[in-house]
């Protein structure tokens, strides 16, 4: 296999594997090469998990930052200490709350919101992840953060008699749905859990598409790299491209910015555009924005 092969592989995560289990997969399969996942999913839920090989392991933030979208499943009347129904029971109640009233509670955090991440997390504090504290039964006070929720749509009652409900949720990087879950519950005044999570979304990759773990390691097995993995040039999405001249390479390749008569099709490149620049011999370089007659690294891939 290509030491320098790179892309991304839109892989299914199943419940029972972390996501670092699923990098670690993903980087045996490819001799281990340099890897990285794009948002972390909770060992209990499943669904959509972009890893990135190679030199696309410097699209992770990008692709991170990009919409996300989920079907959660909302247990009413109950709390836990880590906001889904893997957690230490902490309250029941009756849940006294109609449907009118239960969809009224889930749209009203539709918009831009401000939301505390839950002690069972990978956000750090003082150097330490918050589960790590939890675990040791340490709470600490962290400082709200803003999200935004695009849309909740699909709202379904089919389990209300079971007090759970469902519903898909578009959303912005560090969204938490388990603390939606419990912020919505608290609104109601009955308490809510997260019971079951899907991630159908992550950016440009979709459920439809993702690679179940079983069926990506048959393919590796098999040698159908091109069936798994989806390469950096359909990654980066909509933009230019081009290839610069000889004389150029050494400014391509210390960061610097380039003039775009350096550009093999300078003629089609203008004020504004972002360009993916090959070196000389053709490979990858890095995504540029054009600006008064040069192009500026946006993100280096070389």
């Amino acid at each position: 296999m290509d030491e320098n092969i790179s892309g991304v592989v839109n892989i299914y995560k199943e419940k029972g594997f972390s996501s670092h289990d699923v990098v670690n997969i993903v980087r045996r399969a490819f001799n281990r090469a340099k890897t990285g996942h794009t948002g972390t999913l909770d060992p209990q839920a499943e669904g959509v998990l972009p890893v990135c090989i190679g030199k696309a392991t410097k699209l992770c933030d990008v692709i991170a930052a990009d919409v996300k979208q989920y079907r959660a499943e909302m247990t009413l009347g109950i709390t836990t200490d880590t906001e889904d129904h893997t957690g230490e029971v902490l309250s029941q109640s009756p849940v006294l709350c109609g449907k009118e009233e239960i969809e009224a509670a889930i749209l009203s955090f539709v918009g831009d919101i401000e939301q505390i991440p839950p002690m069972y997390s990978a956000v750090k504090h003082g150097g330490k992840k918050l589960y790590d504290l939890a675990r040791n039964g340490i709470e600490v006070e962290r400082k709200p953060r803003l999200i935004t929720v695009f849309s909740v749509t699909d709202i379904d009652f089919s389990y209300i008699n079971e007090n759970k409900v469902s519903f898909t949720v578009d959303c912005s990087k560090g969204t938490y749905i388990r603390t939606l879950c419990k912020d919505i519950g608290e609104k109601l005044g009955c308490g809510a859990i997260m019971s079951a999570l899907l991630r159908t979304r992550s950016g440009q990759f979709y459920l439809k598409n993702s690679i179940k773990i079983d069926r990506f390691r048959e393919l590796m097995a098999q040698g159908k790299t091109d069936e798994v993995l989806i390469p950096i040039e359909d990654v980066i999405g909509e933009c230019k491209k081009s290839k610069v001249a000889p004389k150029a390479n050494n400014y391509l390749y210390n960061g610097n910015k380039i003039n775009v008569g350096f550009m093999f099709n300078k003629a089609q490149i203008e004020n504004g555009d972002k360009v993916l620049l090959y070196d000389k011999d053709g490979k990858i370089a890095g995504l540029y924005k054009v600006k008064d007659g040069f192009a500026y690294p946006d993100i280096m891939l070389c």
